[in-house]
């Protein structure tokens, strides 16, 4: 009974709100507690925050508590991204013009289980659709704790498109990306994904 009390009140006191560059330094902090070093730097928010519009419509949204970002989700719209190497356009059962990109989900680890992921999907979602996207498509991290990504992203009604070995290794090597869970370079798999909205 207490626990749920507790849920009740930190979800009562749990703000969304569109990513705006007032959140940079939180959203940077939080990425890279959960992600590892160097997932996100000021050069790479600002970019992504840059994606996050089509038609002044901002598809990114943090989640806030007490005024801290506890959660956020980059959404980059259909028209500010283009498919790479990664991408197996070829299997989408939606046009690649249509297709938005989550860039990054990520929830503090002492605020999980609350629904802070679902509702900033949710949200991106709406944005995304007004922007005139018909899915999304993302590449799920399947070394996530218990597989958590993979299965909360499935749960939201993602459908697994292709697993590609070795996805942030360029990153690792290159960019001075810091894997939470490899020893040396990255070699995570990880799962391109869509999501139809509208289904």
């Amino acid at each position: 009974m207490q626990v749920d009390k507790q849920i009740k009140m930190h979800q009562s006191d749990i703000s969304y709100t569109p990513l705006a560059p007032s959140h940079f330094a939180g959203v940077i902090e939080l990425g890279n507690a959960v992600h590892g070093d160097n997932y996100l730097t000021d050069e790479l928010i600002n970019d992504y925050y840059n994606r996050s519009f089509h038609n002044h419509v901002n598809a990114s949204w943090v989640a806030l508590h007490n005024n801290i970002v506890v959660g956020f989700r980059l959404t980059f719209a259909h028209s500010q991204w283009q498919a790479d190497k990664w991408c197996s356009t070829d299997l989408w059962p939606v046009d690649a013009k249509y297709v938005c990109y989550f860039k990054c989900n990520t929830v503090s680890p002492s605020m999980q289980g609350l629904g802070i992921g679902s509702t900033l999907l949710k949200k991106s979602i709406e944005k995304a659709t007004e922007q005139g996207a018909l899915a999304g498509l993302a590449h799920i991290w399947l070394a996530s704790p218990g597989n958590s990504a993979f299965k909360y992203f499935t749960k939201n009604g993602g459908e697994l498109i292709k697993k590609h070995p070795n996805k942030w290794r360029y990153a690792s090597v290159h960019e001075g990306y810091d894997c939470p869970v490899c020893e040396g370079y990255c070699e995570c798999e990880g799962a391109e994904m869509m999501l139809r909205f509208n289904e």
